[in-house]
C-alpha cells in the first residue's frame, strides 16, 4: 500500500496524489499534489528529467499520478519545509477542464459536488463531523448505550403523520421514516435500557431554509432511568460539551485558520427558559411581539433572536427552551397539568434538537394519539406498551445542522456530502 502524504519520511518515497497546481519554469517545474491528507510540492529538475517534465507539462488540475522520488528538507519550501525530488512518474489519470470555480453558484457547485469537495475546506468539514459523531459515541458507549440500526421503511406514517413520503412497496405502500422514534421506545419497552442510532432521516417538508433537508443524518437516543426532563437536558448538555471539547482538541487551531471559527467548549449546565418567559424578554429587549398564533410554539424570528438573548443573558450559545404548547408536540410527549415535558436546544439562533420525556403508559398514550387523529395509523407503536414499558425519554440531533453551526457555514447545503432538497435530487 502506498503512503499517504501526511505519513511521508525524508528519503526514498513511492505515493500517489492529485494535481492542485503545475508552475513551469525553464528548466524546474513545481507541482502540488495533494491526498486526503495533506499536500506537498514535487519539484523536476527538467534538464536530468525532461521526460518527467513533459509528462507533468500536459496534466490538468485534478489529474493523479504516481511519483517516486527523494523526500528532502528545504528552507525554502513554505509547504511543511520539505519537498519530493521527483525521478519518475506515472499517470493514474488525467482531468478535463473544470466546469466550475470561485465564481460558481452554490447550485452549480452543487451540480458537480464531487468536485467542489475537493477544496480543503470541505475535507476538513468532514474530519471534524466524523470526530464529532465519534465523541458522541464514545460518550454514550462509556455510559453502556448501545447502538441500534431501526428500520427505515415502515408501514405507518411516524411523528406527526404528516410530512412523510409515500413509497411503492410491492403491492401495498409504505413510507420513509421521519425518525427512528418508534423503534427507540420499542427498545425501551423491550429491555435495553439505553440505545442511540446515526441514520439518515427523511421529511416531506417543501422548505427552503437555510437550515431544511429532505433528507438528513439524524443522532438519536432513548433511555429509562429518568425521573423528568431535566435528566434528558443533564444528558444531552454533558455529551453536547464533551464532543466540542474533543473536536477543540484536535482541529481547533485548524477550524480557526481555515473557518475562522474559535470552537466554544461550553459551560454547564446550559441556561433554561419557558417559552413564554422567553416571549416575554424577547418583548422587552428587542421589541419582537410573536403573532397570536405562534405564541404556542417557537416562531423562526424568534429562535434567531434567542442567540442574541441567549448571549446577552447568559453568556452561552446555547439555550434550552421548554414549556411548549400541546397542540404543536408529538403526541408522545409526556404531559404534567396538560404541557409537554419536553424542549427545544437552540445553537446560535438554531434548533438543533427536540427533547422530551416520552408518555410510556397505555391508555393515556392512546388518548393523545387520537387527540391528533393519529389512533388508526399508529396502532402497532401502541402495542409496544400494552404490555409494560418504564419511564423513559430521550432526543435527536441533526448532525449536519451540528456542523453547519459549529463553522458558522450559511447554509445546510454545504456541509452535506451530498445535499436533498425539494428541488434536488441530483447528483
Amino acid at each position: 500500500m502506498l503512503t499517504q502524504i501526511s505519513n511521508l519520511k525524508e528519503g526514498k518515497v513511492k505515493f500517489s496524489g492529485m494535481i492542485e497546481t503545475v508552475r513551469d519554469k525553464k528548466n524546474i517545474q513545481f507541482v502540488v499534489l495533494k491526498d486526503f491528507s495533506g499536500k506537498i510540492q514535487v519539484t523536476i529538475d527538467k534538464v536530468a528529467h525532461p521526460e518527467i517534465g513533459e509528462v507533468f507539462s500536459h496534466l490538468l488540475t485534478g489529474s493523479t499520478v504516481t511519483v517516486t522520488g527523494e523526500l528532502v528538507k528545504s528552507e525554502f519550501v513554505k509547504m511543511g519545509g520539505q519537498e519530493i525530488l521527483a525521478d519518475s512518474v506515472e499517470v493514474t489519470s488525467s482531468a478535463e477542464v473544470y466546469p466550475i470555480g470561485p465564481e460558481s453558484s452554490l447550485d452549480q457547485r452543487i451540480d458537480y459536488r464531487w468536485l467542489d469537495l475537493r477544496q480543503e475546506k470541505n475535507i476538513l468539514m468532514f474530519k471534524v463531523q466524523t470526530l464529532f459523531t465519534k465523541a458522541l459515541r464514545d460518550f454514550l458507549e462509556e455510559k453502556d448505550f448501545i447502538e441500534i440500526h431501526s428500520p427505515k421503511l415502515i408501514g405507518a406514517a411516524s411523528e406527526s403523520g404528516a410530512d412523510v413520503f409515500e413509497v411503492k412497496y410491492f403491492d401495498t405502500k409504505a413510507y420513509l421514516a421521519q425518525s427512528p422514534q418508534f423503534y427507540k421506545q420499542m427498545a425501551m419497552s423491550s429491555g435495553f435500557g439505553r440505545i442511540f442510532e446515526c441514520g439518515p432521516v427523511f421529511r416531506a417538508e417543501k422548505s427552503h431554509s437555510r437550515k431544511h433537508a429532505t433528507e438528513f443524518t439524524g443522532f438519536d437516543l432513548e433511555f429509562t432511568g429518568i425521573e423528568s426532563y431535566e435528566d434528558v437536558m443533564k444528558l444531552e448538555e454533558e455529551m453536547i460539551a464533551y464532543a466540542l471539547k474533543v473536536v477543540k482538541e484536535k482541529y481547533g487551531e485548524q477550524i480557526k485558520e481555515v473557518f475562522g471559527v474559535e470552537v466554544v467548549v461550553p459551560s454547564l449546565p446550559f441556561p433554561r427558559i419557558k417559552l413564554s418567559e422567553l416571549y416575554k424578554e424577547l418583548k422587552k429587549r428587542y421589541g419582537y411581539v410573536v403573532l397570536e398564533e405562534e405564541k404556542d410554539d417557537l416562531s423562526t424570528e424568534a429562535e434567531k433572536l434567542c442567540e442574541k438573548f441567549s448571549m446577552e443573558a447568559y453568556g452561552s450559545e446555547f439555550l434550552f427552551v421548554t414549556d411548549y404548547g400541546a397542540k404543536n408536540r408529538a403526541f408522545y410527549h409526556l404531559r404534567k397539568d396538560g404541557v409537554p415535558q419536553g424542549y427545544d436546544l437552540i445553537w446560535k439562533g438554531v434548533e438543533i434538537t427536540t427533547g422530551a420525556q416520552r408518555e410510556h403508559r397505555y391508555e393515556i398514550l392512546k388518548q393523545q394519539a387520537k387527540e391528533k387523529g393519529l389512533e388508526k395509523d399508529v396502532e402497532f407503536y401502541l402495542q409496544f406498551f400494552k404490555y409494560g414499558c418504564p419511564p423513559h425519554g430521550g432526543f435527536g440531533i441533526g448532525v449536519d445542522r451540528m456542523t453547519m453551526n459549529l463553522l458558522n457555514i450559511p447554509t445546510i447545503k454545504e456541509v452535506m456530502f451530498i445535499f436533498r432538497g425539494p428541488d434536488r435530487l441530483t447528483p
